[in-house]
């Protein structure tokens, strides 16, 4: 797991549970120690010291000592910070991005493909199809103009019914072709 993944693990663990977020809702209006938290929330204070923990861990609580006590504050500025930063579109890619985002297509291809690549059926579910389309497209090359005969030799590598194919193809946004039997490119 990445840096990003375990803080942000860490960051919904501490606030996954209705005691913390209730620590978290108290110590935004003002600082509390954690007798007057058990107090507050019905709880013994060693449980609530356990929820300050889980807190201070994920960085959302700090504690300074006052006498005898440890009082607890919410970090508001590093919270908006850390939110800001763990939820932006970079940091989340970071996280997803040991995904395989072909995975899907992957296992349509598997499930409806012989072994000499060509098609045992077309799928009926439309996010299947899609699969197999992008799986049929890549035959083409990208800015290549090809006649609707030479499309049609093509998709019959994959198919025979080639009408449904093309139609398919350009549908889908995959491919375009000028009007009237005109040419077909991959976009």
């Amino acid at each position: 797991m990445t840096n990003s993944s375990e803080e942000l693990v860490t960051f919904f663990k501490a606030l996954a549970d209705a005691n913390r977020l209730k620590i978290v809702g108290l110590l935004a209006e003002k600082s509390y120690s954690v007798e007057e938290l058990a107090a507050l929330l019905k709880l013994k204070p060693s449980t609530v010291s356990h929820h300050l923990s889980k807190l201070a861990e994920a960085e959302l609580v700090t504690a300074r000592a006052e006498s005898y006590y440890s009082v607890y504050q919410l970090d508001k500025k590093l919270l908006e910070e850390k939110s800001r930063r763990l939820f932006s579109r970079t940091e989340l890619s970071n996280v997803a991005a040991e995904v395989d985002v072909d995975a899907y297509d992957n296992k349509v291809i598997k499930d409806y493909s012989k072994r000499d690549g060509s098609l045992k059926t077309l799928p009926a579910q439309r996010k299947k199809l899609e699969a197999i389309l992008r799986y049929v497209v890549k035959s083409f090359d990208v800015g290549k103009r090809y006649n609707e005969k030479r499309v049609n030799e093509i998709l019959a590598q994959y198919h025979e019914d080639t009408a449904t194919l093309r139609r398919e193809l350009v549908g889908y946004g995959l491919m375009n072709r000028e009007g009237g039997g005109g040419e077909y490119w991959r976009v």
